[in-house]
C-alpha cells in the first residue's frame, strides 16, 4: 500500500481536521498563551483575566492541552515551551498574526462550493473594526511567513554591486529588510498601498534601516512606478490577479529597471500539469474564494509571462523552499 493511500480513517480525519484548527484559532484569538507563558493559572484565574466563561475556557484549555500546546497540572495550566516561543505575544517569534489571518479566511472557505459554482469571490464584507483587524493580521502575517522564508532565500541570491532595490507590493518590507541586511551597499523602496505605510515604516524602524529603506504609497496595478532600480522583487504579488493584469504588472516592473537590471518573482508555483505541489493547488482555491481573477500559476506560465514582458535569461533559481514556493528570475534588456 502506498504511504499516503486513502483509507476511510484518513478520509474522516481530514474531514474533521477543522476542529483542531478552530481550537488553535480560538486560543490565539483569546490570547490564552501570553499569560500562560509567564505563569501557571487555573481556568478560573485565567477566565477572570481575559473575561471568559470559566466552564467554556476550561474546555478550551483542556483541548489545547490535548494538542500539547498547554501543559496541565493540579496547579493549573501553563504554555508548553513551543507555544511560549511561537504563540505568546511577548515572544519575538510570535506567529499569531498569520494564524489570525488564517482564521479570517475560514468563513470564505466554508463557501468554496459557491465560488466554484459561480466563478466569483464569496468572501463577505466585514465591519470597519473587522477590516482593521484583518488588515493587521494579513500584513503582519505576511511578516511572520517572510521571516521564516527570507533567511532561506536572500543569502543564496547574489546582488553584489547592485545599489537600489524595488520591493513591489512589499507589505511590511520584510524582504527589503533582509536584502539590505545581506547587502550593505543596497538601498530599497517599498511600493504598496497607503494603508500599508504605517506597518512598513514601523517594521523597517525595528531593524534600524529607516535611512536605507523608503516607502512609496501607490497602487502598483494602476499608478506609475518610480524608476532607477537595478533589482525588482515581487513576492507573492501575481497570484492576486489574472493573466492580463499580471502581464501589465511585469511589464511595468521591468520598465523601472536600468539596462541589465534583475527582476525576481516569488510565488507558490504549480508544476506545469497543475496537480502538484499540493499547497499551490489549494492556494489557487483560496484566490478563487477571495479575488475576481487570482490564481496560482505554473512554472511554465510564469516563465512565459516574464519573457513576454521583455525579460531575458528567464530561469527558476534553484532553491528548496516550503509549500511549493519558488523564485523565477530574469534581466531587463540591454536596450532599457
Amino acid at each position: 500500500m502506498e504511504q499516503n493511500a486513502w483509507t476511510p480513517t484518513r478520509l474522516l480525519e481530514l474531514s474533521g481536521s477543522y476542529w483542531s484548527t478552530c481550537t488553535l484559532h480560538a486560543g490565539v484569538k483569546l490570547d490564552v498563551f501570553t499569560p500562560l507563558s509567564g505563569e501557571r493559572l487555573t481556568a478560573d484565574e485565567l477566565a477572570k483575566r481575559i473575561k471568559c466563561d470559566p466552564r467554556g475556557l476550561g474546555m478550551l484549555l483542556d483541548a489545547l492541552s490535548a494538542l500539547e500546546l498547554l501543559e496541565k497540572s493540579e496547579q493549573g495550566y501553563a504554555a508548553a515551551p513551543f507555544a511560549a516561543q511561537f504563540l505568546s505575544r511577548s515572544s519575538a517569534e510570535y506567529l499569531g498574526h498569520i494564524i489570525m489571518h488564517h482564521h479570517h479566511l475560514v468563513s470564505g472557505w466554508s463557501k468554496l462550493d459557491e465560488a466554484v459554482r459561480s466563478g466569483e469571490p464569496v468572501r463577505e464584507r466585514s465591519s470597519h473594526e473587522d477590516v482593521e483587524s484583518s488588515r493587521e493580521s494579513f500584513l503582519m502575517g505576511m511578516f511572520n511567513l517572510a521571516m521564516q522564508i527570507a533567511p532561506m532565500i536572500v543569502p543564496q541570491i547574489d546582488l553584489a554591486g547592485r545599489r537600489r532595490l524595488l520591493d513591489l507590493g512589499g507589505g511590511p518590507g520584510t524582504y527589503a529588510i533582509h536584502f539590505c541586511k545581506q547587502n550593505p551597499g543596497l538601498d530599497a523602496v517599498i511600493c504598496d498601498l497607503p494603508t500599508t505605510r504605517a506597518f512598513a515604516e514601523r517594521t523597517v524602524a525595528r531593524f534600524g534601516l529607516s535611512q536605507r529603506i523608503n516607502f512609496v504609497a501607490l497602487d502598483f496595478e494602476t499608478d506609475e512606478l518610480p524608476t532607477g532600480f537595478d533589482v525588482a522583487w515581487l513576492s507573492h504579488v501575481l497570484h492576486g490577479s489574472g493573466p492580463v493584469t499580471c502581464a501589465e504588472v511585469l511589464k511595468n516592473a521591468i520598465a523601472t529597471l536600468e539596462p541589465g537590471g534583475m527582476i525576481m518573482v516569488q510565488e507558490f508555483i504549480l508544476d506545469n500539469d497543475k496537480v502538484a505541489p499540493l499547497f499551490p493547488a489549494l492556494f489557487s482555491l483560496n484566490m478563487l474564494i477571495g479575488t475576481p481573477e487570482g490564481q496560482s500559476y505554473s512554472e511554465g506560465e510564469l516563465i512565459e509571462m516574464l519573457a513576454a514582458a521583455g525579460a531575458a535569461d528567464v530561469h527558476r533559481i534553484p532553491l528548496q523552499l516550503p509549500n511549493g514556493a519558488g523564485v523565477i528570475a530574469g534581466t531587463a534588456p540591454a536596450g532599457g
